[in-house]
């Protein structure tokens, strides 16, 4: 596991939104994984598995409200979980929008 993380270790274009060299890497874990599984690379990920562990991100990843389809597939297959228990999946289910066609 890795002792220390910055945000040079994942893709510059990741925190497009905020200044990355002030990222908190422990309280914004929920923004940090949502962002490297809706936008990173391979290399991306791979530091987000060290820096965090396996178990840490699944357990981020039920909770998160929202998930693109891409990536709540990914992990819900990568985890062997099944899509029900992931928050963003029931909290979609729940509150459908327009149609998507």
């Amino acid at each position: 596991m890795i002792k220390h993380i910055s945000n040079k270790d994942f893709s510059s274009y990741l925190f497009w939104d905020v200044d990355g060299s002030n990222i908190d890497f422990e309280q914004s874990k929920a923004y940090v994984i949502e962002r490297v599984l809706s936008h990173g690379l391979l290399s991306d990920w791979n530091a987000l598995k060290a820096f965090y562990g396996k178990d840490l991100i699944r357990d981020t990843v039920l909770k998160v409200r929202y998930l693109d389809e891409r990536s709540l597939h990914f992990c819900a297959s990568y985890f062997n979980v099944p899509l029900e228990q992931f928050r963003c999946y029931t909290y979609a289910q729940s509150s459908p929008g327009h149609w998507n066609y």
